[in-house]
């Protein structure tokens, strides 16, 4: 099912963006491109009049100027304290939470990865800072070619404790997504 595919991919790129090491994608994988590539032949840019093709390099696109604009997640791979676990242990739900942070913990940034077909509502994730966890990427977005589900740009903490933290989060998890948010204090 293609659009499953897009979706799967779409989540897979933003896991691998946000996760410690440098990213490497060979030629015609940012859109996509449904074939080998060929070294005798142009890569298939014809695929890009499809939504799932044209969503793949948006993303790619939105990722690759996240990773510039932010050092906690270009400048941070080799820290092992500029990465933290939320959460590595649903594996009933396939879902894998993780914090990227500076030393001073100022910038902090968490991750979602939901890796199943079926929407996750009020899914609680533990979060070290209270305050508005703004959502810059989710790869269900429909300018991505996803259904558009989320979390309305991003959530307040609650008072609730989760996963060792003061404060959680109670996030939609569209099918097939990853989901990374930005922390600030307002």
């Amino acid at each position: 099912h293609i659009p499953e595919k897009a979706a799967n991919l779409r989540s897979l790129y933003a896991h691998m963006w946000a996760w410690p090491g440098k990213k490497l994608l060979f030629m015609g994988c940012e859109f996509g491109q449904s074939r080998e590539w060929n070294y005798g032949a142009s890569l298939d840019w014809h695929l890009l009049q499809y939504k799932d093709h044209e969503g793949i390099r948006l993303l790619v696109k939105d990722l690759n100027h996240l990773y510039r604009a932010e050092s906690v997640l270009s400048m941070n791979d080799f820290n092992p304290q500029g990465f933290r676990w939320i959460n590595c242990s649903d594996t009933d739900a396939s879902v894998a939470a993780y914090l990227r942070h500076d030393a001073f913990q100022e910038n902090i940034f968490a991750t979602v990865g939901h890796f199943t077909p079926v929407i996750r509502e009020g899914y609680r994730i533990g979060v070290p800072r209270k305050g508005y966890w703004r959502e810059l990427i989710n790869t269900n977005s429909n300018y991505y070619g996803g259904s558009g589900l989320g979390n309305g740009g991003g959530l307040h903490t609650e008072d609730v404790a989760y996963d060792g933290y003061e404060q959680s989060l109670a996030l939609t998890l569209p099918p097939f997504s990853t989901t990374i948010f930005k922390w600030s204090a307002r």
